[in-house]
């Protein structure tokens, strides 16, 4: 299984990408790399994606670095996954992981599509007030492409609460629930202190 680090967000304030914050003195984006081969997955099996102008800036952290193909009109968020057909797990990388979260991860198995996230109650120790989603380790490749389009597809006719649509929204068309009918269950729950990041005032209390 390939893993694909998608690194695609920036701080709009600073225009600064949220991978580069330092946690315990290590990037984040390095620490996700530095976890997964400390669970056993080969420096080749990494990659990052991100926008083709940022390319450059993630080649120091040693993996392959590929570009997403940030030139469809209009972009939505959904385009950041990058296609692969084959087996493969879409880590988030603005997000600083436990060690136990990437193992939790890397060990899992499923044949067809898995999704990790926390959300208050069902995360207790998790430290935001609101649901983050952190990682899809896809096997059945055609049906998680088929559901990205299809949540793509409700887009266009207005049929989600928030525009565009993300990765809960993406969870419900595989979950085969109706949009709108927000789901915080049928999910592998990280439950401790992995956390999106999205200022970097945030990791002083973790």
């Amino acid at each position: 299984m390939k893993y694909i680090i998608m690194c695609g967000g920036f701080v709009c304030k600073w225009r600064t990408p949220k991978h580069f914050y330092k946690y315990k003195g290590e990037y984040i984006v390095q620490r996700t790399i530095n976890l997964l081969k400390k669970s056993g997955i080969k420096k080749s099996d990494i990659f990052i994606t991100t926008q083709p102008d940022c390319v450059d800036k993630y080649k120091v952290f040693g993996v392959e670095v590929i570009p997403h193909d940030s030139n469809k009109k209009p972009f939505v968020w959904l385009d950041a996954f990058y296609r692969i057909d084959e087996p493969v797990c879409y880590i988030f990388g603005d997000v600083v992981f436990s060690a136990k979260a990437i193992k939790t991860i890397v060990k899992t198995q499923t044949d067809d599509i898995e999704f990790f996230a926390s959300a208050p109650p069902f995360a207790p120790n998790y430290p935001k007030d609101y649901a983050e989603p952190f990682a899809f380790k896809v096997v059945n490749y055609k049906r998680f492409w088929d559901c990205v389009e299809r949540t793509k597809e409700c887009n266009k006719y207005c049929l989600w609460y928030r525009r565009p649509p993300i990765s809960w929204e993406l969870w419900q068309i595989i979950k085969g629930t109706i949009p709108n009918q927000i789901i915080y269950t049928n999910y592998t729950a990280i439950n401790d202190y992995t956390c999106d990041v999205d200022y970097p005032e945030e990791m002083k209390q973790w």
